[in-house]
């Protein structure tokens, strides 16, 4: 009777940790799908549409200027729903980050341009980035400790990864959608075209929705909140008790970020308008290779919970500061497959590295009554600095170096050291137990 109890305890264990990961995954997929969609249509349609009349690379500089709003308000969603999530728990601000996101989306879907409504389209836009920023600043950390939290010590990098799984998975299904949307003619696209990736969020929400909430609270939450009161203030607690370990969260996830903001935002804008390449031929190959980065972020995962995730995200940092030139001399040639093998050698392998087991790296950094805050606020302080600016700073750094990208790959050198230098001055964490952090 014990054994057959011990093994129908194990099946339902099991079948709430596939619903779990699956939680994590689709949510995150649908979030980023709203955060990614914003990216790739400012790279190749809001300079168009909300900042006319102004010369292609001011408007372009501007685009890029809405995203990194969105990107400066994810600390800030990271504080918000990081000290909710450590109070009241993780589940109930995933549920509430996800309808956030995408109300959104549809808003954006649905504004006016430029031309319509003057100067206030432009400024509701920046709102409305940074409203998603609040969002998915909160989004990861809850989604990922979900996972983290419930799965055993030996798996706990590749469940810690699904919610890192989600951007790239977001990413394609964002711009395959938005790559159909380019097939139109050039002034219906402009025109209404782009809006219909933004509209569709509602049935995307709708589903993950159905999802999250049958979605068990973090069993480890459960039981300190069963025995400890929270912290009055989290994120004071991060910041007071813990800075070294915080600056090392926030170090660690820079180069990752800093690949995504270069090659999936603007590698993107300069294949179009640079490197002359056909907008759904770039929005295709960008597709393919979020397929490869996907498997790259669970190989990294995978191997991080049997060498550990220091080694990973060393050499992930390390091929990011070997591969940053020739990168950019691959996107110089213009030609389609030479932009697929910078994105695949940008997107899937140094970001799949220096990512994917990020999640577990930074949650193994902090006691549970504070995880949410100080993982959350440690990644999006990471993606602000490391992916925010990089597109404005790319742009700018062509132009100072006379069209050549040489500075780029000298900028990406420099923010992936920081990563390396970060990854080194942490403690190993894979084999610690959970509450026995702090």
């Amino acid at each position: 009777m014990t054994t057959a109890n011990s093994a129908q305890e194990t099946t339902t264990e099991r079948r709430e940790m596939r619903r779990i990961l699956a939680s994590s995954f689709i949510g995150t997929a649908i979030e980023y799908y709203d955060f990614v969609l914003y990216a790739t249509a400012a790279s190749i349609v809001f300079d168009k549409v909300f900042f006319t009349g102004v010369g292609d690379g001011v408007a372009q500089m501007l685009s890029f200027g809405t995203l990194a709003a969105g990107y400066l308000a994810r600390p800030l969603g990271g504080i918000i729903f990081g000290h909710l999530g450590d109070r009241l728990g993780r589940k109930s601000m995933l549920v509430v980050t996800l309808l956030l996101m995408g109300v959104v989306s549809v808003l954006i879907g649905l504004l006016p341009t430029q031309a319509q409504i003057g100067v206030a389209a432009p400024l509701l836009l920046v709102l409305l980035r940074m409203l998603q920023g609040i969002a998915v600043g909160g989004e990861w950390g809850g989604a990922m400790l979900l996972a983290f939290e419930r799965a055993h010590k030996r798996n706990r990098g590749f469940a810690a990864s699904f919610a890192y799984l989600g951007a790239p998975a977001g990413a394609i299904v964002a711009t395959l959608v938005l790559s159909a949307a380019s097939l139109l003619p050039q002034e219906d696209f402009l025109a209404w075209g782009w809006r219909i990736p933004f509209l569709l969020s509602a049935v995307l929400v709708a589903i993950g929705l159905l999802i999250r909430l049958k979605v068990a609270e973090s069993a480890v939450f459960t039981e300190l909140a069963g025995k400890a009161r929270a912290p009055k203030a989290p994120a004071v607690e991060v910041l007071t008790r813990y800075p070294r370990n915080f600056l090392i969260s926030v170090g660690a996830g820079i180069a990752g970020q800093a690949a995504q903001g270069l090659m999936g935002v603007w590698a993107i804008s300069y294949a179009v308008n640079q490197a002359t390449i056909s907008p759904t031929s770039v929005l295709n190959v960008k597709a393919l290779a979020g397929v490869t980065t996907i498997v790259m972020i669970i190989v990294a995962a995978r191997l991080s919970d049997r060498i550990g995730r220091k080694r990973v995200m060393l050499g992930g940092a390390v091929g990011a500061v070997v591969l940053a030139y020739p990168i950019m001399l691959l996107l110089e040639s213009g030609q389609v497959w030479a932009l697929f093998l910078a994105l695949f050698l940008g997107l899937s392998v140094i970001q799949g590295f220096t990512a994917g087991p990020y999640g577990a790296f930074a949650a193994e950094l902090y006691p549970t009554r504070i995880r949410y805050s100080g993982t959350s606020i440690g990644y999006q302080t990471a993606a602000t600095l490391g992916a925010g600016f990089t597109p404005m700073l790319a742009a700018a750094l062509i132009l100072a170096a006379g069209g050549s990208l040489w500075l780029v790959a000298v900028a990406w050198m420099a923010l992936s050291a920081v990563t390396g230098i970060a990854v080194l001055a942490a403690h190993e964490g894979k084999d610690k137990e959970l509450r026995e952090i702090g």
